[in-house]
């Protein structure tokens, strides 16, 4: 099929990378000239586990970019997948998302007699927002006699690991409103579906549910994290480890064992927007959903508590202070609502000279926190010391016991459970 994705960010580039590597002719068309040449140049614009072979040995082939609409014309399917940022009060900024779509319904108002056209929202909107992106697109189209029809695809891509969940997804959700929609959704991933041996379930509802089960579903995964976050802090009051808890809780298989490692909290693109989206959204309904601020407020503090821990080994006010991890969670580049820059806020606040370290979202940090120094190595962070904080999980801040041990104080405290403690360090874990 020939398919056009509007918008080359996290979601956009993996599903255009992902849909001309199972046979589709795609064009990714951004905005940003610099975003389309390094497409062209074979280099995808974000950082993300298996995207960039798939960029490389596509580009110019099967995948194309460009900054024009015209390539909309001779599309079966075309892709929204503009970003949707929060608003100060939760809310969703759509105003990027339908400026894009009404330019779509622009594009293809000129729609050859007897052609149709599938628009596809894969940006994450609440349901009442789809009315606003229809209203959109119609606007741009004018009329051509119902021959384009806007459904929802919602994603399901954690970072770190999009590329493979779009390769083995648990499951596909389409929101249609007619038949032809369905089974040209369906036709376009027939060859995902022919490629993996296990039945992918797929899920046919309306636009507004498709949606909606998007949203339930991160929001579902932040309380969990949360719920396992406030139950790791009353382990950690009562003296216990609240991973021998939760591994034993896991074996429920009404609960299962995914998502109940505690630590400092979750950040990211979708989490923190998506709860805090459907909570505006619903007080907009006139309904307070109380658990979801709830699961909210647990994240917020943890940070602070990780810092709490620090202060009962070290007064940091005028010494040196390690962060060990800047992006939001480990193979990915992404800061966004990272954990980190609470915690760097605070040692600030205390008075601490901040070292930042991240093995490849440092030069993204210091774009958002420029103040702060930053090292080429956990080494080079870990030098002269007084302490160390672990905010982001990655593996190789599992193998720093000597360089632990050569700080000026070896304090460190462990937001993730990496570092196994040893005799030469004062080491202390969040909820354990």
């Amino acid at each position: 099929m020939n398919i056009t994705v509007i918008g080359s960010g996290y979601v956009g580039t993996t599903l255009s990378a992902c849909l001309a590597d199972l046979g589709h002719e795609v064009t990714a068309i951004d905005i940003d000239p610099e975003i389309v040449e390094q497409l062209r140049a074979g280099r995808p614009p974000v950082s993300e586990p298996g995207l960039d072979e798939l960029v490389s040995t596509h580009s110019g082939d099967r995948l194309r970019a460009t900054t024009s609409y015209e390539a909309v014309d001779d599309s079966d399917v075309t892709f929204l997948a503009v970003g949707t940022p929060s608003e100060a009060d939760g809310r969703i900024d759509l105003a990027g998302l339908s400026a894009a779509a009404e330019a779509l319904g622009e594009s293809l108002a000129g729609l050859r007699e007897g052609d149709r056209q599938l628009v596809v929202v894969k940006s994450t909107i609440t349901p009442p927002g789809i009315d606003e992106i229809r209203s959109a697109l119609e606007q741009g189209l004018g009329d051509i006699d119902g021959r384009v029809e806007l459904v929802t695809n919602p994603e399901f891509l954690r970072e770190g690991t999009a590329v493979s969940d779009f390769q083995s997804p648990d499951k596909l959700v389409f929101g249609t409103d007619s038949a032809w929609a369905t089974e040209t959704l369906r036709e376009l991933y027939d060859p995902l579906v022919e490629d993996i041996e296990a039945e992918v379930p797929v899920v046919d509802t309306d636009p507004e549910t498709a949606m909606m089960i998007k949203y339930a579903n991160n929001a579902f995964l932040a309380a969990k994290i949360s719920l396992a976050n406030d139950l790791g802090n009353v382990c950690k009051a009562f003296g216990l480890d609240a991973y021998e808890v939760m591994e034993a809780v896991g074996l429920d298989d009404r609960i299962g064992e995914r998502f109940l490692r505690s630590g400092v909290g979750w950040g990211g693109s979708c989490f923190p927007k998506d709860v805090d989206a459907l909570i505006a959204a619903a007080r907009c309904e006139e309904y307070t959903p109380q658990l979801l601020e709830a699961a909210v407020d647990v994240n917020d503090r943890q940070p602070e508590r990780l810092l709490g821990l620090l202060d009962q080994h070290v007064d940091v006010d005028g010494k040196q202070v390690a962060v060990l991890g800047l992006s939001f969670k480990p193979d990915t580049d992404d800061i966004r609502n990272s954990r980190a820059i609470p915690v760097i806020d605070g040692l600030r606040e205390r008075g601490a000279t901040v070292v930042g370290y991240d093995p490849v979202a440092t030069e993204n940090m210091r774009e958002r926190l420029p103040e702060i120094e930053y090292a080429d190595s956990a080494v080079d962070a870990l030098a002269g010391a007084a302490g160390a904080v672990v905010v982001t999980g990655w593996e190789e801040f599992a193998d720093l016991d000597a360089e632990f041990e050569a700080m000026a104080e070896p304090v460190v405290v462990d937001g993730r459970r990496i570092v196994e403690p040893t005799d030469g360090i004062v080491y202390d874990g969040l909820t354990w």
